[in-house]
């Protein structure tokens, strides 16, 4: 890691230092612009704030491609993810209040609350909620609640049937599902729906009187619309509805009432008025590593040495780690078309976020370039690097989909007529689905999940490729099991892509054909 001593004689030679901590910098619009054409972004919301003020929250580029209305301070975006802070905000808040604590079983808020080891489910406490440290895998459950129709607790319900790929409290592996359930220990322990303790008890004191956890303030007219990039061309993407998992990621938010925010992270959660909504010792809390996060190797990709942590780990809602001397506390959040990053450097007083209507490393490279100015280091084109990353990978994930395609047996046939795949079939963890013959062939309904209709190519032997109907849903191998007498046994998925997004757990999945009534 570089030393930033030349850098910090450099500052206090050319100005003094509060003059010098309070100005943007100065090429900061032509770098954003240069950003979005370069990642084909159509636009982004950003806000900075920097010891206790706001010195930055607007717009740049426009809410949906090809056209010419402007992302503006108040264009409102989906945040995904970055709702988390907010509901651990919200537990520490009940915490302070004593109406619960940090480390009681889950089961003593919501009683009927299981996971498939009976063990860990006693053990189960509100902290691992949290912490992304359950032992289940990647993502687990998020095809449960993604386009689904179930309510917050039959998600959490079907969890039961989730199968854990680690020890309890051995290894990190991101969970959306366990932050619903969070959010109804915050109902449990508050008397109180979720989005009204958020509204009454966070958004009305910072003053974020336009931000709102209901996805319908995406349908007003000052609204971004979120796209993809595809076959090199940006889309229009459907919107993700996201109520059932909104204690994990529904917030609807700008970069006016999102700057309110940071700064009340920085002052340990202090309204404008003073008061403040959590004890500044939560803050230190949040802010404290709860689950070890493994520390990728960067020794191939020598750009990105900069950005290689000494440590990393996660809190109660935010990541931490180190960059270039300072503790970061961050965290992104992803929907379909949506994407966004807070970054927090509280050493500095620093807080910037980054809202943007597509799907790409922008909302990591923006920021970091950001940072890098006020912290006076080297010159990084990190919009580059990340680019130039992100084209790679694209190249990775094409070509591991034209090798299966060129080891494909073209020629081979099912092993049974299509009418006999049809039929109705279940799985534990999501429900039910159905196969039926349209035409000349098969089409795939997840039966609580209208987005998930996929007609189904046949690939080779016993195994089908989805094309979902729905723009932005990653495809998937569907392969069918014979039983001994030539019936189907089960079907199976599995992503097609290896850069399919980790919330598509296709592979979590074990559909049996149902009971004949």
């Amino acid at each position: 890691m570089r030393t930033l001593r030349t850098y910090a004689i450099a500052i206090v030679l050319a100005a003094p230092a509060a003059a010098q901590q309070a100005r943007l910098p100065k090429n900061l619009d032509t770098y954003v612009q240069q950003a979005l054409a370069t990642f084909q972004v159509p636009g982004v919301g950003l806000a900075i704030v920097k010891d206790g003020k706001v010195l930055l929250a607007r717009g740049y580029g426009v809410r949906r491609w090809g056209d010419t209305a402007k992302v503006d301070a108040h264009t409102y975006f989906q945040i995904a993810s970055n709702t988390k802070a907010y509901t651990t905000a919200a537990l520490s808040m009940l915490a302070d209040s004593g109406l619960l604590a940090w480390d009681d079983p889950v089961q003593q808020y919501l009683p009927w609350f299981q996971l498939a080891d009976p063990w860990v489910t006693r053990e189960f406490t509100i902290r691992d909620l949290v912490t992304h440290r359950s032992g289940l895998g990647l993502g687990a459950g998020d095809l449960v609640w993604f386009h689904s129709d179930y309510p917050r607790e039959e998600v959490v319900r079907r969890l039961r049937y989730a199968k854990p790929v680690t020890s309890f409290r051995t290894a990190y592996a991101y969970d959306n599902v366990l932050y619903i359930a969070a959010g109804l220990v915050v109902e449990a322990a508050s008397h109180g729906r979720w989005d009204d303790f958020i509204k009454q008890r966070i958004f009305t004191p910072l003053g974020m009187t336009e931000a709102g956890t209901d996805v319908a303030l995406m349908s007003t007219p000052n609204a971004a619309t979120p796209h993809s990039l595809q076959n090199g061309k940006v889309v229009i993407v459907p919107l993700d509805t996201v109520q059932n998992t909104a204690p994990a990621g529904a917030i609807v938010e700008n970069v006016t009432d999102a700057a309110k925010w940071l700064l009340a992270q920085l002052d340990s959660g202090r309204t404008p008025a003073g008061r403040a909504l959590w004890n500044p010792r939560d803050t230190k809390q949040m802010w404290a590593a709860q689950t070890i996060l493994p520390i990728g190797d960067e020794s191939q990709t020598p750009q990105f040495l900069p950005l290689m942590p000494n440590f990393a780990a996660y809190g109660l809602g935010w990541g931490l780690r180190d960059y270039r001397g300072h503790k970061i506390v961050s965290h992104t959040g992803g929907l379909a078309g949506m994407t966004s990053r807070t970054l927090l450097v509280p050493d500095q007083r620093l807080g910037i976020v980054l809202f943007t209507n597509a799907e790409t490393d922008i909302i990591t490279a923006l920021p970091y370039w950001i940072l890098d100015r006020f912290l006076g280091a080297p010159e990084t084109d990190w919009v580059k690097i990340f680019h130039d990353n992100e084209v790679k990978g694209r190249a990775f994930g094409d070509s591991v989909e034209h090798a299966a395609a060129a080891t494909r047996d073209s020629a081979s046939r099912p092993s049974l007529a299509l009418a006999q795949y049809a039929g109705s079939y279940t799985d534990k963890l999501y429900g039910d689905a159905t196969i039926a013959v349209e035409g000349d062939h098969l089409v795939l309904r997840f039966s609580h999940s209208a987005a998930f209709v996929g007609d189904l190519e046949h690939w080779q032997h016993d195994t089908f490729k989805t094309h979902w109907r729905t723009a932005n849903i990653a495809e998937a191998f569907v392969t069918f099991t014979l039983q001994p007498d030539g019936s189907v046994r089960q079907f199976t998925m599995q992503a097609v892509s290896p850069l399919a997004d980790f919330s598509f757990d296709y592979q979590d999945l074990l559909f049996e054909p149902k009971p004949r009534p």
